[in-house]
C-alpha cells in the first residue's frame, strides 16, 4: 500500500470512528426515546430522523450548509467547519445517525419491563435502572446500529463533498478518492482504495448482522 493510499485509508477511518462516536449519545437517547415514549410531534421527529437514509446525500450536504452557513440559524456558532475534517465528521454523523436508531430501537423495545419494574420497587432511580438494566440488555442492538452507522460513514460521499469537498490531507476520504480516481483513469488505483473499502464496509456489516440475527441472550 502506498503512502498515500495508506493516509487517505487512515484519515477515513479516523473521521468515521470519529463520527460514530459522537452520535452514539444522540442516537441511543432518541432510540430510547422512540422505544419507550410517547408525546406530541414523535412521528414528526421519528420522519426528520430518518430522512437521510432517503434523500439524496447531496441534498443533505446542502441543509447541513444552510444551517452551519453565516445566515443559517446555527452561523452564529461561529463554528467554521467547512471543508475542514470537522465538516467530514459532521457529515459522516448525519448520515449514520438513522442506521443507529432504527438499529437499536428494536433493542430498548425487547428489554423486559419486569425487569426496570422490579429495580425501581427496589428503590433504583430511573438513571441506575437505565444504565445497569436498560443499556446492558439492548446492548447487542446498540452496538449493531454502532457499526452500521460506522459502516455508513465510511462509504459517505455525497454530502462529504458539498461540506468538506476533496482536498488531499485535509478532507480526502476513500468514496472521494475513488470518484476522482475515476475520473482521471487511475484504474489500479480507484481498483486498490474499491477493495480496501469493501473489506471495511462487509466486516463491520458482517458482525452488526451476527449480533442483530444471533440467537439472543435468555432472559
Amino acid at each position: 500500500m502506498t503512502t498515500d493510499l495508506l493516509q487517505v485509508t487512515m484519515f477515513t477511518l479516523a473521521v468515521a470512528l470519529t463520527a460514530t462516536v459522537l452520535l452514539l449519545l444522540p442516537g441511543t437517547w432518541l432510540a430510547w426515546l422512540f422505544a419507550r415514549r410517547e408525546f406530541p410531534g414523535k412521528a414528526l421527529l421519528e420522519t426528520m430522523v430518518s430522512l437521510p437514509l432517503v434523500m439524496p446525500p447531496v441534498a443533505t450536504g446542502l441543509i447541513i450548509l444552510w444551517m452551519f452557513g453565516i445566515r443559517g440559524p446555527l452561523g452564529g456558532l461561529g463554528l467554521n467547519i467547512f471543508f475542514t475534517w470537522k465538516a467530514v465528521v459532521l457529515a459522516m454523523a448525519v448520515m449514520g445517525l438513522p442506521l443507529l436508531v432504527r438499529t437499536a430501537r428494536p433493542g430498548f423495545e425487547q428489554v423486559p419491563r419486569r425487569y426496570e419494574l422490579m429495580a425501581a420497587s427496589l428503590g433504583a432511580s430511573p438513571r441506575r435502572v437505565f444504565w445497569t438494566i436498560t443499556l446492558p440488555l439492548a446492548k447487542r442492538s446498540l452496538i449493531a446500529g454502532g457499526l452500521l452507522a460506522f459502516s455508513r460513514a465510511l462509504g459517505e460521499f455525497g454530502a462529504t463533498v458539498v461540506v468538506a469537498g476533496s482536498i488531499p490531507g485535509r478532507t480526502l476520504t476513500l468514496p472521494v478518492a475513488i470518484y476522482a480516481a475515476t475520473e482521471t483513469g487511475q484504474d489500479a488505483r480507484a481498483a486498490a482504495m474499491l477493495a480496501i473499502s469493501v473489506t471495511m464496509a462487509f466486516g463491520a456489516v458482517w458482525i452488526s448482522n451476527r449480533l442483530v440475527y444471533a440467537a439472543p441472550e435468555p432472559h
